[in-house]
């Protein structure tokens, strides 16, 4: 955990307990069976919450049916924004960022859209944010977090990634790779998002290290990551690539950096 003295009167503002001022974005790819499924879930635990839908031109029909289900929700809580190419999770994120900030959304919250993130647990999110933390992640590798019905060799390579992460960066993050997050809007603001080209779980990574260097408050909340029983995971060998080559190079560069500050 981070914290830097001139962030705290930014940390201290409250969020909404019930979702006000929040957005959540979830980006979708080929999500038609579970899109409906996370949105009812969402706004039956946290009804104020708005959602933005970040599709990627599914060509299984996602992006229609997230055109119907905004259109039908009489509250204006679901947007859509319809990407024409897929590049990657982070370049979806980015682009939902963007627009959350420059509609004055207060919290950004991470949500994949298969159900492994459960919704009823977004309140443990925004009420750390309460207590004053700059960025809160769900964790599965805390005191109380939990993975269900995923295969070992999936396990293992997640938790053999946080702890790759965490030697290479020497952070204290547990979860470094969860998507499952939450955001206070100055720290968005703060981070240089074009700047940021990772992809897939080294995004997550990407971000929660600068959010770390730039000196905010980074918390941990356990929750319950289900594995996906709908769709097919995105997960590809070009993605862990991505990190195993990022990280050490990250962390090394930040090495370098403070042997030449002495």
């Amino acid at each position: 955990m981070v914290t830097e003295p001139e962030h705290n009167s930014q940390a201290a503002r409250p969020v909404g307990a019930d979702g006000a001022g929040t957005l959540v974005i979830i980006p979708t790819f080929n999500e038609i069976e579970n899109l409906p499924l996370i949105v009812k879930r969402v706004h039956a635990a946290q009804p104020a919450v708005h959602i933005l839908i970040v599709d990627d031109s599914s060509p299984d029909g996602t992006g229609e049916l997230a055109d119907k289900l905004a259109s039908t929700d009489g509250a204006d809580r679901i947007h859509v924004m319809h990407r024409t190419v897929k590049d990657g999770l982070g370049a979806a994120y980015i682009a939902g960022f963007k627009w959350g900030l420059a509609r004055d959304y207060t919290v950004l919250v991470e949500m994949d859209a298969d159900g492994s993130h459960a919704p009823e647990q977004l309140h443990r999110l925004l009420d750390r944010l309460n207590e004053g933390a700059d960025l809160v992640i769900g964790s599965r590798y805390v005191p109380g977090g939990t993975v269900v019905n995923w295969p070992r060799r999936r396990e293992i390579l997640s938790r053999g990634g946080n702890v790759y992460s965490r030697l290479a960066l020497g952070v204290k993050i547990k979860d470094i790779t969860g998507g499952f997050r939450a955001y206070r809007r100055h720290v968005l603001e703060t981070l240089d998002l074009s700047s940021i080209e990772s992809h897939g779980y080294c995004f997550q990574v990407d971000l929660g290290w600068r959010t770390v260097q730039a000196g905010f408050d980074v918390a941990e909340v356990p929750i319950t990551f289900t594995e996906r029983e709908l769709g097919e995971s995105k997960m590809s060998g070009s993605i862990v690539r991505e990190a195993a080559f990022k990280v050490p190079r990250w962390g090394l560069t930040h090495r370098m950096a403070k042997l030449r500050r002495k």
